[in-house]
């Protein structure tokens, strides 16, 4: 049997130019700006132009994942309509849930936040389980070879789509950090650990 094709997907922008920037997790939920609804509807255009077409569509219980998803099935209406799976919500940011960045960041330091972004250690304060997510990432893609679907899209967050790492092999990324509306392909043996064949990639603007 052939690999699986897996797509992780980051929503688009929630916040434009302008727009106070806040740390939002699963506890906020915000719809797709204005500029992230172009990078969706982008990304769908990119997939159709591609011939990816999924036939499993896996979004959070979150509006700005949600939308991201309709943008896919926007540009190829005959995709099957998306589902919610639990395990792809954001994360829990704890008392900095909502707040303006530079807050979160006068309270944590900058070194804090980067230790985030480079090797996921969690800041003091934010209500995350590293063992924990990477256990869901591990039942779900056990999920999904048991389902019939071959190429599958997963649209999730920037928070929790890294904790997928640890399960891939040769997983060496450049940025553990993805940017709003990138995409990551990964192929999904039937009993090998899933291979990352692009990760934080942006569609073309149109």
């Amino acid at each position: 049997m052939s690999d699986k094709r897996l797509f992780v997907i980051r929503h688009g922008n929630t916040f434009d130019a302008g727009d106070v920037i806040r740390r939002v997790g699963g506890g906020t939920d915000l719809p797709l700006s204005r500029s992230g609804q172009v990078q969706a509807a982008d990304l769908g255009r990119y997939f159709a132009d591609q011939g990816i077409r999924p036939d499993l569509i896996l979004v959070s219980p979150l509006k700005r994942t949600q939308q991201t998803a309709d943008a896919l099935i926007a540009a190829q209406p005959d995709l099957p309509a998306w589902q919610i799976e639990p395990r792809l919500n954001e994360l829990d940011y704890g008392s900095d849930e909502g707040l303006p960045e530079d807050e979160v960041v006068a309270r944590l330091g900058a070194d804090a936040l980067e230790a985030w972004d480079r090797y996921a250690q969690v800041p003091d304060g934010w209500r995350i389980d590293p063992a924990a997510l990477v256990m869901d990432w591990s039942l779900l893609l056990e999920a999904l070879r048991q389902s019939p679907a071959q190429t599958i899209v997963l649209v999730t967050s920037n928070g929790t789509a890294r904790f997928i790492l640890p399960l891939c092999e040769g997983a060496q990324v450049e940025s553990i950090k993805l940017k709003t509306a990138a995409f990551c392909e990964l192929a999904l043996p039937e009993q090998d650990r899933p291979r990352i064949l692009t990760w934080n990639q942006r569609a073309p603007k149109d």
